[in-house]
């Protein structure tokens, strides 16, 4: 029996030995043609912006023109239009070292590179590679009854594979323009975050301030009562006042005394947070007292709408519609054919020496089309799913628009509401105390009792505690509206 020559080692003579042949054009050529006939079609259909219910006028400022987005306009540092040194510096370190903005920064780097990986799948993949080994064949294969011992062979082979699947439907366009999108709305959650961290830091640091100024004003009532203790010990020396009136004003005196130390609890909790915000332990920040003396900014009633327009919230919900939309295009995508082009080069050799040589070279180049007939519904269902996924995006979307309207009409009421409120109680806190000198100077003369005087002196720092409560919830609103409009709304 003559030795046949294994099967690997023939495959490799046969391609070794073969004259070079003319190259497969004529496999190309139509498929070519095809995909440039067809390359201009996408699945799915062309992203249009949905339609949201909005106002053309807001009740509380006047007339708005129909809104044009602007979410890319500079906000600026909208803080600094309250003049406290301060807070600019607690918001420049707070842009720079908060870890919230950290996270959302590495998100939006995470959504770029996502885009650049869609891209790539624009451009052929080519692979190169170095294999060795060899194999024993079993001697029970084949026609032949008497048993041979199959010899062991060698395998050399050094491919480089190229493989290219042209977007003919559009799948790979879809899915680049839906991670522009999903980059585009990772870009718009930085700068909602910015805007939302800058306004929760002017809140808390507006807070703090409001407590200091509380305490101020109790520091103050805490030294008029021991001048009326003072005035009652006196009194009651002289046997003219008795002495449930020394106890009274001393009750009096240690109340507001607690109420003073109370505040340094909540003080503390601000000045926390403000330190967290800042990328800081707690522990690291202190901040002295000092007195609220920023005033909130006036709304004009002429606000112009383009500010609502630069939401960057509302931005961000728009273009998930976007990367939706685009994504029922990738799923209807998987309903066509699978077209590919395959390339693959190299030297294959069954012997070490000869591995490398010019004899030992192989090709190989061809179109392949696939198409699944049956997936149990998978297609169908990644379809529907996208579809949801596009409509609850959409809701999503009104609604945050929706929100942004609520959000700038309760701020608008609330500082016109409260500007009117500080007017009146300021009359209250001036009338309650000349009604504290008048009251005082009668218990002096001895025509009312301490009882009296108590009572009007409560009214009083109620009044006045009211007072700076008021001015609290003025600069809150504030800087709720300047968020609600985006950033910066003054001219």
């Amino acid at each position: 029996m003559t030795e046949s020559t294994p099967a690997p080692v023939r495959k490799v003579l046969l391609r070794s030995s073969r004259p070079c042949a003319r190259p497969a054009w004529h496999l190309l050529v139509p498929l070519l043609t095809l995909v440039a006939i067809i390359d201009g079609c996408s699945a799915g259909h062309d992203y249009v912006r949905p339609s949201a219910e909005v106002t053309q006028t807001y009740k509380e400022a006047g007339d708005w023109k129909v809104a044009q987005p602007q979410d890319g306009v500079s906000r600026g540092k909208w803080w600094e239009a309250y003049s406290d040194p301060e807070l600019n510096a607690l918001e420049e370190q707070a842009m720079t070292s908060n870890q919230g903005l950290a996270a959302a920064e590495a998100n939006l780097r995470e959504a770029r590179s996502m885009v650049r990986a869609a891209k790539a799948d624009f451009y052929p993949t080519a692979a190169v590679g170095l294999s060795a080994g060899r194999v024993q064949g079993s001697s029970h294969l084949g026609s032949s009854k008497q048993s041979t011992h199959a010899p062991a062979i060698s395998n050399y082979s050094s491919p480089i594979d190229i493989s290219w699947e042209p977007d003919l439907w559009g799948r790979v366009r879809r899915t680049v323009e839906a991670s522009e999108a999903g980059a585009q709305a990772s870009e718009a959650d930085l700068e909602s975050a910015r805007l939302s961290l800058g306004a929760e830091l002017a809140t808390d640091y507006f807070s703090l301030r409001a407590i200091d100024a509380d305490k101020a004003l109790l520091d103050e009532t805490v030294a008029a009562y021991e001048r009326s203790l003072e005035i009652t010990h006196n009194r009651y020396a002289g046997g003219v006042a008795a002495r449930s009136e020394v106890v009274l004003a001393t009750a009096q005196l240690e109340s507001t005394r607690a109420q003073r130390l109370d505040l340094g609890v909540q003080r503390a909790r601000f000045e926390h947070a403000i330190a967290v915000l800042i990328g800081k332990p707690p522990a690291a920040l202190s901040l002295p007292v000092a007195p609220l003396a920023a005033t909130p900014l006036v709304a004009s009633a002429a606000l112009p709408s383009q500010l609502l327009e630069r939401r960057p919230d509302i931005a961000a919900a728009e273009r998930r519609v976007t990367a939706a939309n685009a994504e029922i295009g990738v799923a209807e995508a998987a309903y066509f054919p699978t077209v590919s082009l395959n390339a693959s080069a190299g030297l294959e050799s069954s012997h070490l020496s000869n591995w490398f040589s010019w004899p030992s070279r192989f090709w190989a180049l061809g179109p392949s089309i696939s198409q699944t007939v049956y997936d149990g519904g998978r297609r169908k269902a990644q379809t529907e799913q996208a579809r949801a996924l596009y409509d609850g995006a959409v809701a999503a979307y009104r609604q945050s628009v929706l929100a942004g309207f609520q959000e700038v009409e309760d701020n608008l009421a609330a500082l016109r509401i409260l500007e009117q409120e500080a007017e009146v109680q300021q009359n209250a806190v001036k009338l309650a105390r000349e009604t504290v000198t008048l009251t005082m100077n009668q218990y002096k003369a001895g025509t009312v009792n301490f009882l009296s005087v108590v009572v009007v002196q409560a009214a009083a720092l109620g009044a006045q505690r009211s007072a700076v409560d008021i001015h609290s919830r003025r600069m809150a609103a504030s800087v709720l509206l300047t968020k609600a409009l985006g950033g910066a709304w003054q001219e």
